[in-house]
C-alpha cells in the first residue's frame, strides 16, 4: 500500500503541478490579450486623434476658400457697380459738353446770319471752328483723365483680392 500511496501522491503532484502550469499559461495568456487590447486601444484612439485633425483642417480649408471665392464675388459686384456709375458719369459729361457745343454752334449760325459782311460771317465761323476745336482738346482731356480714374477705381477692388491671394498663398507656399 505504500507503494499505492507514493503514487497517489505522485499523481497529486503532478496534477497540481500541471494545474499550476496551466493556470500560469491561462494567466500569461490573459495578460498578453489585455496589454495587447490595451495597445490596440490606444493606437486606434491615436489614428482616430488623426484622422479627426485632419478632417479638422480640410473642413478649415474647405470654409476658407468658400469665404476666399465669395469675396472675390462681392470684389466683381462692387467693381461693376463702380463701372455702371462711373460710365454714366461719362455719359452725363459727354451729353453736357454736347448740348453746350450744340447751343454754340446754333447762337454763332443765329449771328452769321445777321452778319452785315462777307468778312463778319467768315470771321464768326472762324471763331466758332477755333473755339470748337480749343473745347473738343480740353474736353477730350478731361474725358480722359475721368476715363483712366474710371478704370482705377473699378480694378481697385479685383486688385485687393489680387493681393489678398498672393499673400495668403505665398503663406502656405
Amino acid at each position: 500500500m505504500a507503494t499505492k500511496t507514493k503514487i497517489t501522491e505522485t499523481v497529486a503532484a503532478v496534477n497540481q503541478t500541471a494545474v499550476a502550469a496551466a493556470q500560469q499559461v491561462f494567466e500569461q495568456t490573459a495578460t498578453g490579450l489585455k496589454d495587447g487590447m490595451a495597445q490596440a486601444t490606444a493606437g486606434f484612439e491615436k489614428t482616430q486623434a488623426k484622422v479627426k485633425e485632419g478632417v479638422e483642417k480640410a473642413m478649415k480649408t474647405a470654409e476658407e476658400f468658400v469665404a476666399f471665392g465669395q469675396g472675390n464675388l462681392e470684389a466683381f459686384a462692387k467693381s461693376g457697380q463702380i463701372w455702371a456709375a462711373g460710365v454714366q458719369d461719362l455719359q452725363k459729361q459727354f451729353a453736357a459738353t454736347a448740348q453746350a457745343s450744340f447751343e454754340e454752334a446754333v447762337a454763332t449760325f443765329k449771328a452769321i446770319t445777321t452778319a452785315k459782311s462777307l468778312k463778319d460771317a467768315f470771321d464768326l465761323q472762324a471763331s466758332l471752328a477755333r473755339g470748337a476745336i480749343e473745347k473738343t482738346l480740353a474736353e477730350s482731356g478731361k474725358l480722359s483723365d475721368a476715363s483712366l480714374k474710371l478704370t482705377e477705381q473699378t480694378l481697385a477692388p479685383i486688385t485687393a483680392r489680387v493681393t489678398l491671394a498672393v499673400e495668403k498663398f505665398a503663406k502656405t507656399a
